[in-house]
């Protein structure tokens, strides 16, 4: 279901913004592994330009389509109560020494996005399961997150 709203959400991105959006967060780690992991939000990352210079544009284009907007500091719309958070993708290269370039481009339902391997989600959580806020709020999910990774990483390496 998430990801039928996340191919719509990123087919407007396409269509109004020619964005290439990356599929992030647990709704992300769920469609490489297809394991429900109980994700309830879609996070999306998106072009730096988007969330700053461009951001009255991109947030009215989301308002035009049906999107409330509810939290302006982090960039976070609901629509159908379901809640799409967006960021830079420009951060993943500092937070998790990620290169946009090493991140695969796919197609799904005629609509190309971008998400994580495996490997990169590992770097991700590691690195979050550092970060200040994610270690007084989110601690255990990182870990359960990155027990989990290392878990399907070491099922794909004995097949």
């Amino acid at each position: 279901m998430k990801d039928l709203m996340f191919f719509e959400n990123a087919k407007l991105l396409a269509e109004t913004f020619e964005i290439i959006p990356l599929m992030y967060g647990s709704s992300g780690l769920e469609y490489i592994t297809g394991e429900n992991l109980n994700a309830d939000d879609i996070d999306i990352l998106i072009p730096e330009v988007f969330v700053n210079e461009k951001w009255e544009d991109f947030k009215s284009a989301l308002i035009k389509n049906g999107y409330v907007l509810i939290d302006r500091r982090e960039h976070t719309f609901q629509k159908d109560g379901i809640c799409y958070s967006y960021a830079p993708v420009e951060e993943l290269k500092s937070f998790a020494k990620i290169n946009l370039s090493d991140i695969e481009i796919q197609i799904n339902h005629g609509i190309q996005f971008r998400v994580l391997s495996l490997e990169q989600y590992l770097r991700v959580y590691t690195a979050s399961s550092k970060d200040g806020y994610r270690i007084n709020v989110r601690q255990k999910k990182d870990n359960d997150k990155i027990l989990f990774i290392q878990k399907q990483l070491d099922e794909k390496r004995t097949k």
